[in-house]
């Protein structure tokens, strides 16, 4: 539970965030000048209340299992997972038009505003992202077989995408920023609208996919499943490991169900008391059916 607390206070300071650094985005892009800021504004304020409602979704997912969702409620992470990518879609398309409306448009930009609120934007993103990361990191490390890198429940890992998002987006606003000021190229402001959203786009659909193989049960990609199909076999008493099926609730939350054949039917308490200890303790799968066939 003390996960999920954190993992909830951080979302709710991504949110004040997202919503106090997008009116300041909006101010500071008409002074400056900048459509690039101002695109970003509209997005952020859009993506603050992504997050608002993902936070609310987060909240509502904790809750234990009813005789309706004998899983509880953590699937309902996902919808918010797919709201918020579809909100980076629609505000990401945005950003695109209204850049390419502005490359022939000649006007001066405030390079150097456009420079304290690049450093602004990463810093507070920067901390927002790490906020989420530390309060959404798991306490279990990965299997040996497993790929190596942690699993996150895809509601907030939607959210730090969108925040690591805006820090590389800030990163190239800066970079815009130093280069106008000594060059006077202010066709490089709709540039960097058009390729932030571009950027924006591609991980928001790679995000979109992903959570829609959760929802259609897809073997998570965190397990090895010819690995731990190998280490069920070397356990003294199976003869063969007929069918690994696995799939996951949230993205962390992993169920498994097993068919195994073995030596003598008298030793299939031992047998599945190893195998459930295998899941738990190796592959951190609480939830598993374990049949001899």
């Amino acid at each position: 539970m003390k996960k999920e607390t954190t993992l909830s206070k951080s979302l709710s300071w991504a949110f004040f965030l997202n919503l106090l650094f997008a009116i300041i985005e909006l101010i500071g892009g008409y002074l400056t000048n900048s459509t690039a800021i101002i695109t970003d504004a509209f997005h952020d304020f859009m993506d603050a209340a992504a997050i608002g409602a993902a936070l609310i979704m987060d909240r509502f997912s904790k809750k234990p299992a009813s005789a309706t969702y004998h899983f509880g409620y953590r699937r309902f992470a996902l919808l918010s997972a797919l709201a918020l990518s579809a909100i980076l879609l629609v505000g990401a398309a945005f950003m695109m038009y209204h850049a390419i409306q502005t490359f022939g448009i000649k006007k001066e930009v405030n390079s150097l505003g456009m420079l304290g609120l690049a450093i602004l934007g990463i810093v507070i993103n920067g901390f927002a992202f790490f906020k989420i990361k530390k309060g959404d990191a798991p306490h279990n490390h990965s299997h040996a077989h497993a790929h190596s890198h942690d699993a996150t429940d895809a509601n907030s890992k939607a959210i730090m995408l969108h925040l690591l998002e805006d820090v590389m987006g800030w990163v190239a606003v800066l970079v815009g920023a130093i280069v106008m000021y000594f060059t006077q190229w202010y066709w490089i402001d709709p540039l960097l609208t058009l390729l932030i959203g571009l950027f924006i786009a591609y991980n928001a659909v790679t995000n979109l996919w992903n959570t829609f193989k959760i929802l259609l049960q897809a073997a998570p990609q965190t397990i090895n499943v010819n690995a731990l199909s190998k280490d069920i076999t070397e356990i003294i008493g199976v003869n063969e490991t007929v069918s690994v099926k696995l799939w996951s609730i949230d993205g962390v939350e992993n169920i498994a169900n097993i068919q195994v054949k073995i030596n003598d039917l008298e030793h299939y308490p031992i047998v599945r008391t190893k195998i459930k200890a295998l899941l738990k303790n190796e592959y951190h799968i609480n939830d598993s059916t374990i049949e001899i066939i």
